[in-house]
């Protein structure tokens, strides 16, 4: 059974790859400020309207099409490779194969034997599929930049990069400051959580009673379950972060900006008029802003 904890770094996680492709391929446009979202008929509706698609990934793969990446990643996520195929790096595939394979093998291997070190083995196959991840989101090429797909996936795999990418590396004090504070409190409650849990289950009465052991288990449990939730909360947010600045990047008002006072006669019966059975004109003042 999973722990509490390791149980909401999971469902993140799956937060994290998910919420890429729903929130930004629904709720944002490549040409989200330059023309009509309703402008698209059935047969020319880009691939940003769909959450995932098959026919666009292995078009991708055949290099039949240009794909966005948040296709080829979500698909790679699952087809380890597709994006070094997609960037036809097929010299990358072998490395990409045979390190996760020796990972996976070698730690199964180890396991059955009763080596307690079978758990690094599995470590190194979950940092080569991570870094064929991040090498995908690499070497693909955005038409333009700051590409709002790079900077989400290179906030996704390393926190803090996607401000990098956006040239906002000020931001990372802040994220990282709250995701650190977060394991600074889970460490801490963690500690004291299981300390007051083994009194607990061994019935210790040396010092406290089983009513307070048991309370200051629950307390320093659910202490630590909130450090856990920040650590989360600042992870999600430097994600969400990376693609709204990408996408707002070439979003500019000019400077000069006005407001224009002048009075204005309404005609009878307009529609503009305070009262549309007036007989006379109607004076008024009318404003007009320049941005």
């Amino acid at each position: 059974m999973l722990s509490r904890s390791r149980t909401y770094f999971l469902l993140v996680l799956l937060a994290a790859l998910l919420a890429p492709a729903i929130e930004s391929r629904a709720q944002f446009r490549e040409e989200a400020f330059s023309q009509s979202y309703n402008d698209d008929t059935a047969e020319q509706a880009d691939s940003t309207d769909k959450i995932f698609s098959v026919k666009d990934y292995w078009r991708g793969l055949t290099h039949k099409q240009e794909t966005d990446l948040f296709t080829m990643f979500e698909g790679s996520a699952i087809l380890v490779g597709g994006l070094q195929i997609y960037n036809k790096d097929y010299w990358k595939l072998p490395v990409v194969y045979g390190g996760i394979a020796a990972g996976l093998g070698g730690g199964l291997y180890l396991k059955n034997q009763g080596d307690p070190n079978y758990k690094y083995w599995l470590i190194g196959a979950g940092v080569t599929y991570w870094a064929a991840l991040m090498d995908g989101v690499i070497s693909y090429e955005p038409d333009d930049y700051p590409s709002p797909a790079k900077a989400t996936f290179y906030s996704m795999l390393v926190p803090g990069l996607g401000q990098i990418y956006n040239h906002e590396a000020w931001k990372l004090p802040v994220y990282w400051g709250i995701m650190l504070g977060g394991l600074n409190y889970h460490i801490l409650y963690k500690r004291n959580y299981e300390r007051f849990r083994t009194i607990f289950n061994n019935e210790d009465t040396s010092y406290m009673s089983l009513e307070t052991s048991k309370y200051y288990k629950n307390l320093y449990r659910r202490y630590r379950d909130y450090g856990t939730l920040v650590i989360a909360l600042g992870y999600v947010l430097q994600i969400i972060d990376a693609n709204v600045f990408a996408y707002m990047h070439n979003f500019e008002v000019t400077e000069d900006l006005s407001m224009d006072i002048t009075p204005t006669i309404l005609p009878p019966g307009d529609a503009f008029a305070f009262s549309p059975e007036a007989s006379a004109p109607a004076v008024g003042l009318s404003f007009g802003f320049r941005f």
